[in-house]
């Protein structure tokens, strides 16, 4: 495995060295290629922490199922009534797939949930916001916070400027019912990877599903990426995601981590309707009692506590070897402002609002399970003692301590997700094709997208 400390080194973002806030001027893209990005309509912005006193509307593009814009916004018109929002959505692959074409149009949304942020930067789309970082004091945030928000001039995340912020920043793990395990003689979680296995064999051998999961959308991933993470080199893999030159998918972690999914799909350890199932479909079915596992992320914490009351706990997939550090997919949930846009300031002011402001701090952990990010020195929302939300925060600070976390790989590229890993994952679910073949097949859709390097 690379050290801890070649891990970290990358995770450290270079902070830009701004000039005084008085009279900065809004970079609006970053160079890059053989050509000059393409300059935003209208005139640069000049930026302010003021926020306006005019009557202006807001509009957001955000994904379907992620409540807390809606509530986030009420709150702050009601702090701020001269500004109101316009929320539109769609689902999580659209907007990936149609975000470039939204922010290049006439009329692109001001601020948009962008999973990756693929060539966006690259061809003048998003607003650097470097000038805020120094404005608002974000420099005594988290550096890996904002690290996977960072994008540097040669396409490579995880360095460079600062193009996006969080609203809720999540890590993943295993909803176990516990009234099934019990009546499994299951007496505690699984501390091993081993451990997870012998209890999934036990259910499966009394006719319980092991693993509540759907794959019509793509979210088995949750599942394929939380397998892979206990094998794989995890400087490696961050490498691939952020898109650094050389770096491959087509590993031996990666391959073991894929060829254990295969063969938990040949022991029916998943649903025989699991490419029919979409994200929302498998919510409801684990909720109703549907299997003793699902492997999902904190913003589910509410959800499953109210279905399931004190019958269901959460915890981080377990390692290989009892005792091992976790490794967990975790990001924020990640939004851009658009160049063109004309109220970059006012957008800005929203996303320091969220991190800072404490009503809407308390909306984020209680509408998503997350954490609120910001400055580490701010108070933390209040939670339920006991709750599965108080568990999602308590592993959230134990991947950061452990350095544990690794990004999405559907957030590696704009394509990616949509044109590789959902079809290829609903072949290896069923038992269609290997472990070596869907990373074989993955690594050869990403060389289309980003080339060779």
């Amino acid at each position: 495995m690379a050290s801890t400390t070649g891990r970290r080194r990358r995770q450290r973002a270079a902070v830009a060295s701004i000039a005084a806030t008085t009279g900065i001027v809004l970079a609006a893209c970053a160079p890059g290629g053989n050509s000059a990005a393409p300059e935003p309509a209208g005139d640069a912005t000049e930026v302010s922490t003021e926020l306006t006193s005019e009557e202006i509307t807001l509009t957001i593009a955000d994904e379907t199922g992620f409540p807390a814009t809606d509530e986030l916004a009420e709150e702050f018109t009601r702090q701020h009534p001269n500004v109101t929002f316009r929320i539109n959505r769609d689902t999580f692959q659209n907007l990936t797939a149609n975000a470039p074409r939204l922010l290049a149009s006439d009329t692109p949304p001001d601020l948009i949930r962008l999973p990756t942020m693929g060539d966006t930067v690259r061809d003048g789309l998003l607003a650097n916001l470097d000038p805020y970082h120094e404005a608002y004091g974000w420099d005594a945030w988290s550096d890996s916070q904002l690290a996977p928000l960072r994008m540097s001039e040669e396409n490579v995340r995880g360095s460079g400027s600062l193009y996006q912020l969080g609203l809720g920043y999540s890590v993943t793990g295993i909803y176990m019912n516990l009234g099934i395990a019990e009546e499994l003689g299951i007496e505690a979680p699984p501390s091993t990877l081993a451990e997870l296995e012998e209890q999934m064999a036990l259910a499966a051998e009394n006719d319980v599903l092991p693993i509540v999961a759907g794959d019509k959308d793509g979210v088995v991933n949750f599942v394929v990426q939380a397998a892979m993470n206990q094998f794989a080199d995890q400087d490696e893999f961050m490498a691939w995601m952020f898109n650094e030159p050389g770096a491959t998918y087509n590993t031996p972690g990666n391959v073991e981590g894929a060829e254990l999914i295969r063969a938990w799909a040949d022991a029916g350890y998943f649903s025989d309707d699991i490419n029919s199932v979409d994200y929302f479909e498998f919510v409801s079915r684990f909720s109703e009692g549907g299997g003793l596992f699902t492997f999902n992320g904190n913003w589910e914490a509410a959800t499953y506590q109210e279905a399931l009351g004190e019958d269901v706990t959460f915890f981080l997939v377990p390692p290989v070897n009892e005792g091992d550090g976790h490794v967990a997919m975790g990001a924020a949930n990640s939004f851009s402002v658009a160049a063109k846009s004309p109220h970059v300031n006012e957008v800005a002011y929203f996303l320091n609002w969220i991190h800072t402001d404490p009503t809407a701090r308390q909306i984020v952990v209680d509408v998503t399970g997350a954490s609120p990010g910001g400055d580490p020195a701010l108070p933390m929302p209040e939670v339920e003692p006991g709750s599965l939300i108080e568990s999602a925060l308590e592993m959230a600070a134990r991947i950061g301590e452990e350095d544990g976390q690794v990004d999405f790989m559907a957030n590696t590229t704009a394509g990616i997700y949509a044109g590789s890993i959902i079809p290829e994952s609903q072949l290896l679910v069923t038992g269609r094709i290997t472990g070596q073949e869907f990373v074989e097949r993955v690594q050869e859709f990403y060389e289309g997208e980003v080339g060779t390097r």
